[in-house]
């Protein structure tokens, strides 16, 4: 195998790993936060309804996947009390999707837990060359929403 398909391998396996890695570190210092009755698909809907003007339609396509299965999720989020529908401005049929205190405050756990999950990561490489991968990573990014692996 030529180095060039041996270095794609190992980049595809250590990214894969290391989002794997990261996803469950923000979640579990969440849960540690107080926010036990969570999973990580969670946190990627906090962050579409979040930004504001979300429906449960505009979540279903955010997360790729269908609006009844959005719905059950909204329907749960709503019963835990992270988040609120109220009337749509425009569409009397739909509802925005808001985050209640308890789901901003869940933000800010998660966002708090995110710094801390790559702080071993820059302890590592150092500030610059930490900050120099995160540049890297940024010229990659993906073009659509950051979505969990179903």
């Amino acid at each position: 195998m030529p180095d060039a398909d041996a270095d794609a391998l190992a980049f595809s396996a250590l990214v894969l790993a290391l989002a794997g890695e990261l996803v469950q570190g923000i979640h579990q210092r969440v849960v540690d936060a107080g926010f036990d009755d969570l999973r990580p698909t969670h946190g990627f809907a906090f962050v579409r309804i979040s930004h504001g003007g979300a429906t449960t339609a505009d979540l279903a396509e955010h997360l790729g996947v269908t609006k009844q299965a959005a719905a059950q999720l909204v329907d749960e989020l709503v019963r835990k009390g992270y988040v609120e529908r109220t009337p749509h401005p425009t569409d009397a049929r739909a509802r925005l999707l808001r985050l209640t205190e308890r789901g901003w405050a869940c933000t800010r756990a998660a966002d708090a837990a995110a710094v801390a999950a790559v702080e071993p990561w820059r302890a590592t490489l150092g500030p610059e060359r930490f900050a120099a991968l995160v540049r890297d990573l940024a010229a990659l990014r993906p073009k659509g929403p950051i979505r969990p692996a179903w």
